[in-house]
């Protein structure tokens, strides 16, 4: 009977302590902490931006920012903070985060200061959807409100032209690298010739496409009698590049990237 007992004590003790090792990385589980005076510097709103120890997911985009402010409902940020991997439990039960205009940090003193200046930059003269190409009528050079022009910018036409818009853009809004991306040239399935250069040996051979590429990017085309994939760099419509060339192809379009 005392055995009994005494084993009963012990599984009772083993039992407490396996639940104070599991709950112990909860309790240490560090909680997001709102910023007192939310803001933003370039319509792209991100857990950064809200909270002051987003770490590792700081550059999650919640939403976005079309003019001096925007509105996010606290329960999808809420979501799209714990699909990030963070907890934000929201203490103090709100409804709505209000995101205000400005680069991060500045006060709301700063930010009113700015309001009245303005600053000539590029913007989209119509509204685009995710796809089209942009023409030279698309973009202008256009005085906007100091505030609303941080982060990265694209400040020569000629970069932006002839690319594909990645995402909607609307119309005013101003040309950043990260609303744009080289036009897709070889579509998925599509019959690429090979051009293959090695120790100043030349080969060619035509198949088919694994994927869509643009100029610059590394695809796979597969060898119509061997079957095998070959890596290749896209060098225009139809046309890739393997061996040497590719080689250099891609480190140019690396080292550009940058």
């Amino acid at each position: 009977m005392h055995r009994s007992v005494y084993m009963l004590m012990l599984t009772g003790a083993a039992a407490l302590s396996l639940l104070g090792l599991t709950a112990a990385p909860v309790q240490a589980q560090d909680t997001l902490v709102l910023k007192a005076q939310v803001t933003d510097g370039d319509g792209r709103i991100t857990l950064g931006d809200l909270f002051d120890n987003a770490g590792p997911a700081a550059d999650v985009v919640v939403g976005t920012r079309v003019g001096p402010s925007a509105v996010l409902d606290a329960g999808e940020v809420q979501a799209r903070a714990r699909q990030a991997g963070q907890s934000w439990p929201n203490p103090q039960g709100l409804r709505r985060i209000i995101v205000s205009a400005g680069a991060d940090g500045e006060s709301a003193t700063q930010i009113r200061a700015e309001a009245g200046r303005t600053k000539e930059v590029l913007v989209f003269t119509r509204a685009l959807s995710a796809g089209e190409i942009v023409a030279p009528t698309d973009i202008a050079w256009q005085p906007v409100q100091a505030h609303l022009t941080g982060g990265s910018l694209i400040s020569d036409p000629e970069t932006a032209i002839g690319k594909t818009v990645r995402t909607p853009v609307r119309e005013g809004g101003v040309v950043r690298p990260g609303d744009l991306t080289a036009p897709v040239v070889v579509k998925r399935t599509e019959m690429v010739k090979v051009n293959w250069q090695l120790n100043g040996i030349s080969l060619s051979m035509t198949g088919p496409a694994q994927k869509d590429g643009a100029i610059g990017d590394l695809i796979l085309v597969q060898n119509p009698q061997s079957k095998k994939l070959i890596e290749a760099v896209v060098t225009g419509p139809g046309s890739a590049a393997a061996g040497d060339t590719a080689q250099n192809l891609r480190a140019r379009a690396l080292y550009s990237s940058r």
